[in-house]
Protein backbone atom coordinates (compact mmCIF):
# COMPACT_ATOMS: atom_id res chain seq x y z
CA UNK A 1 0.00 0.00 0.00
CA UNK A 2 1.43 3.38 -0.95
CA UNK A 3 2.19 6.06 1.63
CA UNK A 4 -0.27 8.38 -0.09
CA UNK A 5 -3.08 5.83 0.06
CA UNK A 6 -2.33 5.02 3.69
CA UNK A 7 -2.39 8.69 4.61
CA UNK A 8 -5.69 9.25 2.86
CA UNK A 9 -7.32 6.39 4.71
CA UNK A 10 -6.10 7.64 8.06
CA UNK A 11 -7.20 11.21 7.40
CA UNK A 12 -10.57 10.41 5.91
CA UNK A 13 -11.47 7.55 8.19
CA UNK A 14 -13.10 5.83 5.24
CA UNK A 15 -11.94 2.32 5.89
CA UNK A 16 -10.93 0.53 9.06
CA UNK A 17 -9.86 -3.03 9.86
CA UNK A 18 -12.74 -5.40 10.48
CA UNK A 19 -13.25 -9.15 10.68
CA UNK A 20 -10.51 -11.33 9.29
CA UNK A 21 -11.08 -12.17 5.63
CA UNK A 22 -11.44 -15.69 4.27
CA UNK A 23 -8.31 -16.24 2.22
CA UNK A 24 -8.42 -18.77 -0.60
CA UNK A 25 -6.04 -21.15 1.18
CA UNK A 26 -8.34 -21.18 4.23
CA UNK A 27 -11.46 -22.12 2.28
CA UNK A 28 -12.71 -25.51 3.56
CA UNK A 29 -12.77 -28.13 0.84
CA UNK A 30 -11.50 -25.78 -1.85
CA UNK A 31 -7.80 -24.89 -1.67
CA UNK A 32 -8.09 -23.24 -5.10
CA UNK A 33 -10.94 -20.94 -4.05
CA UNK A 34 -10.99 -17.27 -4.98
CA UNK A 35 -11.52 -16.28 -1.34
CA UNK A 36 -11.95 -12.81 0.14
CA UNK A 37 -8.69 -10.89 0.32
CA UNK A 38 -9.66 -8.19 2.80
CA UNK A 39 -12.55 -6.50 4.58
CA UNK A 40 -13.20 -2.77 4.36
CA UNK A 41 -15.31 -0.86 6.84
CA UNK A 42 -17.19 1.88 5.01
CA UNK A 43 -17.92 4.98 7.08
CA UNK A 44 -21.08 6.59 5.72
CA UNK A 45 -20.01 10.13 6.54
CA UNK A 46 -16.78 9.66 4.60
CA UNK A 47 -18.36 7.91 1.60
CA UNK A 48 -21.94 9.19 1.20
CA UNK A 49 -22.02 8.24 -2.51
CA UNK A 50 -20.27 5.33 -4.14
CA UNK A 51 -19.82 4.27 -7.76
CA UNK A 52 -18.25 5.97 -10.76
CA UNK A 53 -21.13 5.10 -13.07
CA UNK A 54 -22.92 8.07 -11.50
CA UNK A 55 -20.62 9.70 -8.95
CA UNK A 56 -17.08 11.04 -8.99
CA UNK A 57 -15.74 8.55 -6.48
CA UNK A 58 -16.01 4.94 -5.43
CA UNK A 59 -14.43 2.66 -2.86
CA UNK A 60 -10.66 3.21 -2.76
CA UNK A 61 -9.77 -0.18 -4.18
CA UNK A 62 -6.33 -1.30 -5.21
CA UNK A 63 -5.49 -2.69 -8.62
CA UNK A 64 -7.37 -5.92 -9.40
CA UNK A 65 -9.76 -5.58 -6.45
CA UNK A 66 -13.51 -6.09 -6.89
CA UNK A 67 -16.53 -5.70 -4.59
CA UNK A 68 -19.46 -7.91 -5.64
CA UNK A 69 -23.00 -6.68 -4.96
CA UNK A 70 -26.44 -8.21 -5.58
CA UNK A 71 -29.76 -6.37 -6.01
CA UNK A 72 -33.49 -7.13 -5.79
CA UNK A 73 -33.62 -10.32 -3.73
CA UNK A 74 -33.91 -12.50 -1.98
CA UNK A 75 -35.59 -14.98 -4.29
CA UNK A 76 -35.28 -18.74 -3.88
CA UNK A 77 -34.06 -20.84 -5.54
CA UNK A 78 -31.69 -18.41 -7.28
CA UNK A 79 -30.55 -16.61 -4.13
CA UNK A 80 -29.89 -20.00 -2.53
CA UNK A 81 -27.77 -21.22 -5.44
CA UNK A 82 -25.80 -17.97 -5.48
CA UNK A 83 -25.25 -18.29 -1.73
CA UNK A 84 -23.94 -21.82 -2.23
CA UNK A 85 -21.57 -20.66 -4.97
CA UNK A 86 -20.21 -17.84 -2.82
CA UNK A 87 -19.72 -20.23 0.08
CA UNK A 88 -17.86 -22.73 -2.10
CA UNK A 89 -15.41 -19.98 -3.10
CA UNK A 90 -15.34 -18.30 0.34
CA UNK A 91 -16.38 -15.03 -1.28
CA UNK A 92 -18.27 -12.35 0.67
CA UNK A 93 -20.67 -9.96 -1.06
CA UNK A 94 -23.01 -7.05 -0.33
CA UNK A 95 -26.76 -7.46 -0.89
CA UNK A 96 -29.26 -4.67 -1.55
CA UNK A 97 -32.62 -6.22 -0.68
CA UNK A 98 -36.12 -5.15 -1.67
CA UNK A 99 -38.27 -4.93 1.46
CA UNK A 100 -41.17 -6.87 0.01
CA UNK A 101 -38.87 -9.67 -1.07
CA UNK A 102 -37.20 -9.82 2.35
CA UNK A 103 -40.61 -9.99 3.98
CA UNK A 104 -41.58 -12.88 1.70
CA UNK A 105 -38.39 -14.86 2.35
CA UNK A 106 -37.08 -14.02 5.84
CA UNK A 107 -35.31 -17.37 6.17
CA UNK A 108 -33.20 -16.63 3.10
CA UNK A 109 -32.37 -13.18 4.46
CA UNK A 110 -31.04 -14.76 7.65
CA UNK A 111 -29.07 -17.38 5.75
CA UNK A 112 -27.39 -14.64 3.74
CA UNK A 113 -26.47 -12.69 6.86
CA UNK A 114 -25.28 -15.75 8.78
CA UNK A 115 -23.05 -16.66 5.85
CA UNK A 116 -21.15 -13.46 6.58
CA UNK A 117 -22.46 -11.19 3.83
CA UNK A 118 -23.43 -7.53 4.19
CA UNK A 119 -27.10 -6.58 3.87
CA UNK A 120 -28.18 -3.16 2.62
CA UNK A 121 -31.56 -2.04 1.29
CA UNK A 122 -33.16 -1.23 -2.06
CA UNK A 123 -36.59 0.31 -1.17
CA UNK A 124 -39.82 -1.48 -0.24
CA UNK A 125 -41.43 -2.07 -3.65
CA UNK A 126 -38.66 -1.19 -6.14
CA UNK A 127 -40.57 1.70 -7.80
CA UNK A 128 -39.48 2.41 -11.35
CA UNK A 129 -38.38 5.96 -10.69
CA UNK A 130 -37.87 6.62 -7.00
CA UNK A 131 -36.07 9.86 -7.74
CA UNK A 132 -39.12 11.37 -9.43
CA UNK A 133 -41.54 10.58 -6.62
CA UNK A 134 -42.58 13.11 -4.02
CA UNK A 135 -40.65 13.35 -0.79
CA UNK A 136 -43.39 11.56 1.16
CA UNK A 137 -43.31 8.57 -1.19
CA UNK A 138 -39.51 8.49 -1.23
CA UNK A 139 -39.48 8.50 2.57
CA UNK A 140 -42.08 5.74 2.71
CA UNK A 141 -40.23 3.51 0.24
CA UNK A 142 -36.90 3.92 1.99
CA UNK A 143 -38.14 3.62 5.57
CA UNK A 144 -40.52 0.72 4.91
CA UNK A 145 -37.83 -1.09 2.97
CA UNK A 146 -35.37 -0.77 5.84
CA UNK A 147 -38.00 -1.84 8.39
CA UNK A 148 -38.98 -4.90 6.32
CA UNK A 149 -35.38 -6.05 5.97
CA UNK A 150 -34.69 -5.42 9.66
CA UNK A 151 -37.76 -7.45 10.63
CA UNK A 152 -36.79 -10.24 8.26
CA UNK A 153 -33.24 -10.53 9.57
CA UNK A 154 -34.41 -10.17 13.18
CA UNK A 155 -31.87 -7.59 14.37
CA UNK A 156 -31.73 -3.96 13.24
CA UNK A 157 -27.96 -3.91 13.77
CA UNK A 158 -27.55 -6.51 11.04
CA UNK A 159 -28.72 -4.07 8.34
CA UNK A 160 -26.05 -1.75 6.98
CA UNK A 161 -26.79 1.94 6.28
CA UNK A 162 -26.18 1.21 2.58
CA UNK A 163 -28.87 2.02 0.02
CA UNK A 164 -29.02 1.52 -3.72
CA UNK A 165 -31.65 3.53 -5.62
CA UNK A 166 -33.89 1.25 -7.71
CA UNK A 167 -32.91 1.35 -11.36
CA UNK A 168 -30.11 3.76 -10.37
CA UNK A 169 -32.75 6.46 -10.97
CA UNK A 170 -31.03 9.17 -8.97
CA UNK A 171 -32.38 12.65 -8.34
CA UNK A 172 -31.36 15.59 -6.19
CA UNK A 173 -34.42 15.16 -3.97
CA UNK A 174 -33.81 11.45 -3.39
CA UNK A 175 -30.11 11.89 -2.76
CA UNK A 176 -30.73 14.79 -0.37
CA UNK A 177 -33.23 12.72 1.61
CA UNK A 178 -30.88 9.74 1.76
CA UNK A 179 -28.05 12.00 2.94
CA UNK A 180 -30.30 13.35 5.71
CA UNK A 181 -30.92 9.74 6.77
CA UNK A 182 -27.14 9.14 6.88
CA UNK A 183 -27.32 6.41 4.29
CA UNK A 184 -24.50 5.71 1.84
CA UNK A 185 -25.94 5.75 -1.68
CA UNK A 186 -24.40 2.96 -3.74
CA UNK A 187 -24.34 3.14 -7.49
CA UNK A 188 -21.75 0.89 -9.18
CA UNK A 189 -18.59 0.94 -11.22
CA UNK A 190 -19.63 -1.91 -13.52
CA UNK A 191 -22.78 -3.84 -14.45
CA UNK A 192 -23.15 -7.05 -16.42
CA UNK A 193 -26.69 -6.49 -17.77
CA UNK A 194 -27.80 -9.67 -16.00
CA UNK A 195 -31.29 -8.23 -15.53
CA UNK A 196 -31.96 -8.75 -19.24
CA UNK A 197 -34.34 -11.66 -19.76
CA UNK A 198 -32.55 -12.88 -22.90
CA UNK A 199 -28.99 -12.66 -21.71
CA UNK A 200 -27.06 -15.91 -21.32
CA UNK A 201 -24.72 -16.86 -18.48
CA UNK A 202 -21.83 -16.69 -20.95
CA UNK A 203 -22.71 -13.12 -21.88
CA UNK A 204 -22.91 -12.10 -18.23
CA UNK A 205 -19.37 -13.34 -17.63
CA UNK A 206 -18.03 -11.68 -20.78
CA UNK A 207 -19.60 -8.30 -20.03
CA UNK A 208 -18.60 -8.32 -16.36
CA UNK A 209 -14.96 -9.13 -17.11
CA UNK A 210 -14.71 -6.75 -20.05
CA UNK A 211 -16.11 -3.82 -18.09
CA UNK A 212 -14.03 -4.47 -14.99
CA UNK A 213 -10.93 -4.45 -17.17
CA UNK A 214 -12.08 -1.31 -18.99
CA UNK A 215 -12.61 0.56 -15.69
CA UNK A 216 -9.06 0.17 -14.49
CA UNK A 217 -9.16 -3.47 -13.35
CA UNK A 218 -11.14 -2.73 -10.20
CA UNK A 219 -14.55 -1.64 -8.98
CA UNK A 220 -17.98 -2.32 -7.50
CA UNK A 221 -19.81 -4.87 -9.67
CA UNK A 222 -23.63 -4.85 -9.73
CA UNK A 223 -25.44 -8.17 -10.22
CA UNK A 224 -28.91 -9.52 -9.38
CA UNK A 225 -29.56 -12.59 -7.24
CA UNK A 226 -33.12 -12.92 -8.58
CA UNK A 227 -31.95 -13.92 -12.05
CA UNK A 228 -31.50 -17.57 -13.08
CA UNK A 229 -28.82 -16.67 -15.62
CA UNK A 230 -26.83 -14.94 -12.87
CA UNK A 231 -26.99 -18.05 -10.68
CA UNK A 232 -25.67 -20.08 -13.60
CA UNK A 233 -22.99 -17.52 -14.52
CA UNK A 234 -21.54 -16.91 -11.06
CA UNK A 235 -19.32 -20.03 -10.76
CA UNK A 236 -17.65 -19.23 -14.08
CA UNK A 237 -17.34 -15.53 -13.25
CA UNK A 238 -15.56 -16.27 -9.97
CA UNK A 239 -13.21 -18.67 -11.72
CA UNK A 240 -12.45 -16.03 -14.37
CA UNK A 241 -11.69 -13.45 -11.70
CA UNK A 242 -9.37 -15.91 -9.98
CA UNK A 243 -7.61 -16.85 -13.24
CA UNK A 244 -6.94 -13.19 -14.07
CA UNK A 245 -5.52 -12.34 -10.68
CA UNK A 246 -8.46 -10.43 -9.21
CA UNK A 247 -9.14 -10.29 -5.48
CA UNK A 248 -12.47 -9.89 -3.71
CA UNK A 249 -12.96 -7.16 -1.12
CA UNK A 250 -15.84 -7.33 1.36
CA UNK A 251 -17.44 -3.99 2.31
CA UNK A 252 -19.02 -3.77 5.77
CA UNK A 253 -20.56 -0.91 7.76
CA UNK A 254 -18.97 0.81 10.73
CA UNK A 255 -20.15 -0.14 14.20
CA UNK A 256 -20.89 -3.39 15.97
CA UNK A 257 -22.94 -6.07 14.28
CA UNK A 258 -24.23 -9.39 15.62
CA UNK A 259 -22.10 -12.36 14.64
CA UNK A 260 -25.23 -14.32 13.69
CA UNK A 261 -29.00 -14.08 13.94
CA UNK A 262 -31.36 -16.92 14.93
CA UNK A 263 -32.63 -19.20 12.19
CA UNK A 264 -36.38 -19.25 11.69
CA UNK A 265 -38.57 -22.27 12.41
CA UNK A 266 -39.51 -24.15 9.24
CA UNK A 267 -43.11 -22.97 9.56
CA UNK A 268 -41.95 -19.34 9.32
CA UNK A 269 -39.27 -19.75 6.68
CA UNK A 270 -41.38 -18.50 3.76
CA UNK A 271 -44.02 -15.83 4.18
CA UNK A 272 -47.17 -15.60 2.09
CA UNK A 273 -46.73 -13.85 -1.21
CA UNK A 274 -43.44 -15.21 -2.47
CA UNK A 275 -42.52 -14.64 -6.08
CA UNK A 276 -41.29 -17.73 -7.93
CA UNK A 277 -39.53 -17.47 -11.25
CA UNK A 278 -39.00 -19.99 -14.04
CA UNK A 279 -35.52 -21.07 -15.05
CA UNK A 280 -35.20 -21.29 -18.85
CA UNK A 281 -34.01 -24.67 -20.07
CA UNK A 282 -31.96 -23.12 -22.86
CA UNK A 283 -29.84 -20.02 -23.04
CA UNK A 284 -28.92 -17.99 -26.07
CA UNK A 285 -25.45 -18.38 -27.51
CA UNK A 286 -23.05 -15.50 -27.11
CA UNK A 287 -22.63 -13.48 -30.28
CA UNK A 288 -20.85 -10.26 -31.03
CA UNK A 289 -24.11 -8.75 -32.20
CA UNK A 290 -25.61 -8.98 -28.71
CA UNK A 291 -22.80 -7.07 -27.02
CA UNK A 292 -23.99 -3.56 -26.15
CA UNK A 293 -21.90 -0.49 -25.24
CA UNK A 294 -21.24 -0.14 -21.53
CA UNK A 295 -22.14 3.55 -21.57
CA UNK A 296 -25.84 2.65 -21.86
CA UNK A 297 -25.77 0.24 -18.90
CA UNK A 298 -27.29 2.54 -16.28
CA UNK A 299 -30.19 3.41 -18.57
CA UNK A 300 -30.83 -0.23 -19.43
CA UNK A 301 -30.65 -1.18 -15.76
CA UNK A 302 -33.68 1.02 -15.07
CA UNK A 303 -35.83 -1.22 -17.24
CA UNK A 304 -35.50 -3.96 -14.67
CA UNK A 305 -37.68 -1.86 -12.40
CA UNK A 306 -40.65 -2.26 -14.74
CA UNK A 307 -40.48 -6.02 -14.70
CA UNK A 308 -39.77 -6.30 -10.99
CA UNK A 309 -42.61 -3.95 -10.06
CA UNK A 310 -44.98 -5.86 -12.34
CA UNK A 311 -43.90 -9.20 -10.93
CA UNK A 312 -44.35 -8.04 -7.34
CA UNK A 313 -47.79 -6.64 -8.16
CA UNK A 314 -48.89 -9.88 -9.80
CA UNK A 315 -46.97 -12.27 -7.60
CA UNK A 316 -50.09 -14.15 -6.55
CA UNK A 317 -50.59 -15.36 -10.12
CA UNK A 318 -48.03 -18.12 -9.80
CA UNK A 319 -47.27 -20.74 -12.39
CA UNK A 320 -44.53 -23.14 -11.36
CA UNK A 321 -41.37 -22.90 -9.32
CA UNK A 322 -37.90 -23.51 -10.51
CA UNK A 323 -36.77 -25.45 -7.50
CA UNK A 324 -36.34 -28.65 -9.52
CA UNK A 325 -33.83 -26.91 -11.77
CA UNK A 326 -31.43 -26.52 -8.84
CA UNK A 327 -31.71 -29.97 -7.32
CA UNK A 328 -28.34 -31.66 -7.23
Amino acid sequence: MSKLRTGLLVLAGILMPAALPAYAGDCPGNPDALGTSRTLTVETSALPRIGTMQYNRSLPLDDHEVVITFDDGPLPPYSNRILETLAAECVKATYFMVGQMARAYPDTVRKIYNAGHTIGTHSQHHPFSLGDLGLKRISSEVEEGIASVQNAVGDARAVAPFFRIPGLARSYQAESYLADQRLSVWSADEVADDWHRRISPEQIVIRAMRRIEARGHRGVLLLHDIQPATALALPTLLKELKAKGYKIVHAVPAGERPQTVPDLPASMAVAEGGWPRVLPTKVAETTAATEEPARHSARRHKRLSHRLAYALKHKKHKTRTAASAFRS
